[in-house]
């Protein structure tokens, strides 16, 4: 039996309808189905019985239908269909997350599976589609996703959105409208029986009182620290008291460093402006500018970075960087995020003066990210590579690695303290030789800014102490960054 449009949309409600149902029922009543693809129940029951003789279903009259293996399989797949292409029409045509069922509920069932691997791919092999709801990979198979509702998460305990179970598009405006989409972190702060409603603290204390029947709607998934914290609150108290302050509330600044790289890429339809001026002793100093863009997802990002330098009385622009960084793996509560960077560097400096290499060459970084509550940890290696560097008589190889760590401290949500540190082991020229030297660097400094969202502007001070073999110097660093999007946003 080949799985028609309408075999399809048959396995689909079906695989649907048993996932919602609650163990240990584990088939779903025929007059469920019937509503859910809206046909009278007779109509479902003839379907479902050629199903069953296809070795798709299991059927027990008068009392539900359930899949076989071969049909959740292929149940599965429709799914994965359907929702990667949600996530493409959204993240890649620009379609409100409210607008893309209907269009996906059609070519679920006339793209093939190897466009949709494609797609899957572009899209950075998304776990869960514009609405949380989880992808199933290319063998059917769906990553469990513990989750509660506005309705079972614990009170005054901040909690992470990640699904809302209903496709209505005047529900998912709501929604949104009241920022309380996938990814938004919020705090239940009362539920009423009496009035059969729950109250939500969001986004700049933002509070908000839906039903019941919307909260239910809404799954969360609690942080592992926040766990913690409520299960130490329950053994300390006899009676439970509310946890209003949860240590692993999000940072409200990210990706923002002066001299530590992080490992955050820049999310889709957004990018950021960096500019950056450190003073030296004497009339030294270095001014840079660096511009970084999402390829079409997080997964991938393009940057570039623009210097000029002065010293001595002279000035001009140094080597240019063409940079891509990969979201290899994104923070979870026990593993940091990752995101290494290939870097391009070309030769527009000029030598003679310092300012630049004199020869191409390219660098490498392994920049990590992890929250500690109130902390923020970075730690990089890497190295830079230059084969043919420019010298008196003739050209270098160079190779210069380098290790990073740094700590940021949220003092208030937009304030931040930090202490960044970065070892260099440097290969320099000198004459017709070259030489190394260790230079360690130690910058306190704190940066603060405006906007919880987009756009968001961040400035921040810093005092770099480079030491080296040849002494010690001691410099200022200033920085400003914006972040927009480069998408319009929709009313």
């Amino acid at each position: 039996m080949l799985p028609s449009s309408t075999v399809e949309n048959y396995l689909k409600a079906i695989y649907l309808g048993v996932g919602a149902l609650s163990p240990p029922n584990r088939l779903l009543p025929m007059g469920h189905l019937a509503a859910a693809l809206g046909v009278a129940p007779g109509t479902a029951t003839t379907m479902v019985k050629t199903l069953s003789e296809s070795g798709l279903v299991e059927y027990e009259p008068y009392t539900g239908v359930a899949l076989t293996l071969a049909g959740e399989k292929l149940a599965a797949l429709v799914v994965r269909r359907h929702r990667v292409v949600e996530l493409f029409l959204v993240r890649v045509m620009g379609y409100r997350w409210d607008e893309v069922h209907d269009e996906a509920e059609q070519l679920e069932h006339v793209v093939s599976d190897l466009l949709i691997d494609r797609m899957d791919e572009m899209l950075g092999r998304p776990e869960v589609d514009p609405h949380g709801d989880p992808i199933p990979d290319p063998e059917g198979i769906v990553k469990p996703q513990p989750a509660q509702t506005l309705l079972t998460c614990p009170l005054h305990t901040q909690v992470t959105i990640t699904r809302v179970i209903d496709q209505d598009k005047s529900f998912l405006r709501f929604i949104e409208n009241h920022n309380l989409k996938p990814g938004e972190s919020i705090e239940v702060e009362d539920r009423d029986a009496v009035s059969d409603s729950v109250r939500v603290r969001g986004k700049e204390d933002q509070r908000i009182t839906i039903g019941s029947r919307a909260a239910s709607k809404v799954l969360v998934h609690v942080t592992a620290a926040a766990m913690i914290v409520l299960a130490l609150a329950t053994s300390a108290f006899s009676q439970t008291q509310p946890q209003t302050q949860p240590q692993a509330k999000p940072f409200e600044i990210l990706d923002n460093s002066f001299l530590v790289e992080e490992a955050f890429n820049q999310e889709p339809g957004t990018f950021q402006n960096i500019f950056g001026v450190r003073l030296g002793e004497g009339d030294a100093w270095e001014a840079a500018f660096t511009q970084e863009w999402p390829v079409f997802t997080q997964a991938h990002q393009f940057s570039y970075t623009v210097a000029a330098l002065g010293a001595d009385g002279e000035r001009g622009i140094g080597d240019l960087m063409i940079n891509y960084r990969w979201q290899a793996t994104t923070e979870s509560a026990s593993a940091p995020a990752f995101s290494p960077r290939l870097s391009l560097i070309l030769a527009t400096g000029d030598a003679s003066k310092t300012f630049g290499s004199g020869g191409p060459g390219w660098q490498v970084n392994l920049p990590f990210s992890k929250q500690l509550n109130d902390t923020y940890v970075h730690w990089n290696a890497g190295f830079t590579h230059t084969p043919a560097a420019e010298g008196r008589a003739r050209d270098h190889h160079l190779f210069t690695p380098h290790v990073a760590l740094s700590g940021i401290w949220r003092l208030r949500p937009t304030l931040n303290l930090m202490l960044e540190s970065v070892v260099e082991w440097e290969q320099l020229v000198e004459g017709d030789a070259t030489r190394r030297e260790t230079v360690f660097t130690v910058s306190p400094g704190f940066r603060t800014g405006w906007g919880a969202g987009l756009p968001q502007t961040i400035v921040g001070f810093a005092i770099p102490v480079a030491v080296s073999d040849g002494g010690s110097t001691v410099g200022l660093f200033g920085y400003v960054s914006y972040e927009l999007p480069f998408i319009p946003q929709q009313p």
